[in-house]
């Protein structure tokens, strides 16, 4: 299952070429992640508020083509592997002409926001996870 999340390209979001300068991918894979758990019906507020919290530790980037300023850009997000104390999500990035702009994956994991140490997904996150991507 692919969840979708719209955002236009600001100025500031570009180089001096008018390309998306590299770095505000990881910013979009971000957006793209908050959106998919709102859409899920949850937040990453209330993850914290659980008294989890979610480090990135890996990102991939594969560029494809240029966005530039004012492009529409549409996120595709959905998770590829989840193992209840690490979780694995996938983006494809196009533009308002379904061209493809960029792939790339990040891997969190959940760690305890008192000891900052690892722990597992609370229970709720599990499921809510679990019957949205049911992993083989």
């Amino acid at each position: 299952m692919n969840f979708e999340t719209t955002l236009r390209v600001r100025y500031a979001e570009t180089d001096k070429m008018g390309y998306v300068y590299y770095g505000n991918y990881a910013m979009y894979y971000e957006v793209g992640r908050v959106d998919m758990l709102r859409q899920m019906g949850t937040s990453y507020r209330q993850l914290e508020e659980s008294g989890v919290m979610m480090p990135v530790v890996h990102m991939e980037c594969n560029y494809k083509r240029p966005a530039k300023y004012d492009d529409l850009l549409t996120i595709k997000t959905e998770v590829l592997h989840f193992t209840g104390t690490r979780v694995e999500f996938k983006y494809e990035v196009s533009n308002e002409s379904g061209q493809l702009l960029n792939i790339g994956r990040t891997t969190l994991v959940f760690i305890d926001s008192e000891t900052y140490k690892p722990c597992k997904s609370p229970d709720w996150f599990t499921e809510l996870i679990l019957t949205h991507f049911p992993m083989n």
